[in-house]
C-alpha cells in the first residue's frame, strides 16, 4: 500500500508542476537517512518523499490527525504526530526508531513555513539530536521555485552531500549542545546554499583598490 500511494503522489506532482530531481546520486543506498529540508508549504513532506529512497517518516503536527481519512493517508506515508510547545520529548525516540527500523527521516528545520521563500538563519537542532543518537547521516535538501506554487510551475528538489554526525559530536544519547549546535549550522547553511545559491560577492569596490595601489 505504502508503495502504491508513493506512486500515485508522485504522479500528481508531476501532472501539477515541471518536477525535476538534483543530487539523487547523493542518497545512501545502504542505510536510512535524515533529510533535512526546507519548508515552504504543506506540500514539502509528500514532495520531498518522491524522490527519496525506500520508506520515509515524518512528524505532523497533532492537529492534523483529527480528520480520520486524512489521519489514514499521512500516517500510511510515515506521519507520527507531534505536540508542539508540549516539550515532547518522546517524539525522539519515536524518530530514531523509526530510522532503525528502516525508515529514513524528514525533517523540517526552520519549523515554520517560510513566507518569501529564504531559508532561516538559525534553524533547531531536532535534526542534529537524532543524527547524533542514531549515527545517521543528514541529507541537505532544498525545495526550489518561484513566488508561489501554481499549476505547471518549475519545482526542483534539490538533495545535497550526505553530513556525517560523527564529525560534529559524539555519537550517543547524550550529545554535547554545542556540538549539536555546530552540526546544525552546517545542514542550515548547506540547505541555503541549495536553496539560493552562492552569495553574490561585493566587487563593487574593487577596481578602485587597484587604482589606489597604482
Amino acid at each position: 500500500m505504502y508503495y502504491v500511494i508513493k506512486v500515485l503522489v508522485r504522479l500528481y506532482f508531476r501532472i501539477m508542476y515541471k518536477l525535476r530531481y538534483e543530487g539523487r546520486d547523493n542518497i545512501p543506498k545502504d542505510t536510512t537517512v535524515i533529510y533535512a529540508c526546507n519548508h515552504r508549504s504543506y506540500a514539502d513532506p509528500p514532495l520531498l518523499g518522491t524522490g527519496a529512497r525506500g520508506k520515509y517518516a515524518f512528524m505532523a503536527k497533532e492537529e492534523l490527525f483529527r480528520n480520520k481519512l486524512f489521519a489514514w493517508l499521512i500516517r500510511s506515508l510515515g506521519a507520527f504526530p507531534v505536540a508542539r510547545g508540549k516539550g515532547d520529548t518522546g517524539v525522539i525516540d519515536t524518530a530514531v526508531e523509526r530510522l532503525q527500523n528502516g525508515r529514513s527521516l524528514m525533517i523540517f528545520p526552520e519549523g515554520t513555513r517560510s513566507k518569501d521563500g529564504k531559508v532561516g538563519k538559525k534553524g533547531h537542532t531536532g535534526a542534529a539530536l537524532i543524527a547524533a543518537r542514531s549515527g545517521k547521516p543528514i541529507i541537505p535538501v532544498g525545495i526550489c521555485y518561484g513566488e508561489k506554487l501554481k499549476f505547471r510551475t518549475p519545482l526542483t528538489i534539490k538533495y545535497g552531500v550526505p553530513i556525517d554526525p560523527a564529525e560534529y559530536c559524539e555519537i550517543c544519547d547524550a550529545p554535547n549542545p554545542r556540538q549539536l549546535v555546530k552540526l546544525k549550522n552546517r545542514y542550515m547553511a548547506d540547505i541555503k546554499l541549495l536553496v539560493e545559491g552562492e552569495p553574490e560577492s561585493d566587487t563593487a569596490d574593487a577596481p578602485k583598490e587597484e587604482e589606489a595601489n597604482e
